[in-house]
């Protein structure tokens, strides 16, 4: 599963991912951006963590100063970099969410969106502390995940991807309670309510709220006090 998006779901196969996507999961898509654009102000300069080739960029631009997008994957970015070819407010750079090689206190907002907090199976309380540190105080991160309340449809938008050769054969004895497996070692969890409460509990200096969005985003938002 490691590096499975630097490598078989990079550039051109992550773009065919959202072409695929179901109207119940385009209105995902954009509700839960929707929502994140409202934590941004005009000036803000904002880091998106694992932006695969800016599909949210042309809309984090227009509202932001300067949106600075990090990925594994060089072949994303450098698709992105074609992709927004007419935006100029924007910096990619190749990078792990792990360590990110910024300042502390550098951004207004960062966001880790559409479930990257199990998406880049990475240690969760240490990518929150990581995006705490680069955030300036008074700002907001945002990290999200999926409601139990959209699994169908999200289960039917990997078994699409699936079927067109993008992700391996799902399996479904090990598939369910909002984990999607598939043979060839990709999984896909998620964090509930509960589990964002636990990873944040302890961490000092912070102010944090829980929401779900559309019936189909958990956002869990961090404002560093």
């Amino acid at each position: 599963m490691k590096g499975y998006y630097k490598k078989q779901l990079a550039s051109s196969r992550l773009q065919k991912v959202y072409e695929l996507s179901t109207a119940r999961i385009r209105q995902y898509l954009k509700a839960e951006l929707a929502y994140a654009l409202s934590y941004i102000n005009q000036d803000d300069l904002v880091l998106d963590l694992g932006c695969g080739y800016g599909r949210q960029f042309p809309d984090l631009c227009s509202k932001a100063g300067f949106v600075v997008g990090i990925d594994s994957s060089a072949e994303s970015l450098a698709l992105g970099k074609a992709y927004l070819k007419e935006l100029s407010n924007f910096l990619l750079i190749e990078m792990s969410a792990r360590k990110l090689l910024f300042p502390d206190e550098s951004f207004d907002v960062v966001l880790c969106l559409q479930n990257g907090i199990s998406a880049f199976h990475i240690d969760k309380q240490k990518l929150i502390l990581e995006a705490i540190r680069v955030t300036k105080r008074g700002g907001t991160i945002l990290f999200t995940s999926y409601s139990k309340k959209i699994w169908e449809e999200r289960l039917k938008w990997f078994q699409l991807q699936s079927e067109a050769g993008l992700l391996g054969p799902i399996d479904d004895e090990k598939t369910g309670n909002g984990n999607i497996v598939c043979t060839d070692g990709f999984t896909a969890s998620t964090v509930d309510e509960e589990m964002f409460r636990e990873l944040i509990n302890r961490i000092p200096e912070i102010h944090t709220s829980i929401t779900e969005v559309d019936n189909s985003s958990i956002f869990c938002a961090i404002k560093r006090i």
